[in-house]
């Protein structure tokens, strides 16, 4: 069951985190997202803008911890995610980490053919 909540900062801003399953683990583990936007709306557009589909914020229950906050205020993106948030030793990582493709070197090809 995802999770997840919101905090209002002082300027208007909020700052939504959301726990969703583990797409890719056998295990059952959940992937931790923060976003930091202008209102709930918007954080939830972006998510829904990088396939994340089904995201939806319903209730406050798990709210973004103040480390959480400091963590996404401090990040150009915005926007982070770390596996098994229980876990103090994963860190956080920046979207591009989790939406770049797997490069192999026989797809290299430097003249574009």
């Amino acid at each position: 069951m995802p999770g997840g909540g919101f905090c209002k900062l002082p300027n208007g801003s909020v700052v939504v985190a959301l726990s969703l399953p583990n797409p890719a683990s056998t295990t059952g583990g959940t992937v931790r997202f923060l976003v930091h936007a202008q209102n709930r709306a918007r954080a939830l557009t972006r998510l829904r803008n990088l396939g994340l589909r089904a995201v939806y914020l319903r209730g406050n229950a798990e709210p973004p911890t103040p480390d959480e906050i400091t963590a996404v205020l401090h990040h150009p993106d915005g926007l982070l995610w770390r596996e098994t948030p229980g876990d103090g030793g994963s860190l956080w990582h920046p979207i591009r980490a989790l939406l770049r493709p797997a490069r192999s070197g026989s797809d290299f090809s430097p003249s574009g053919a």
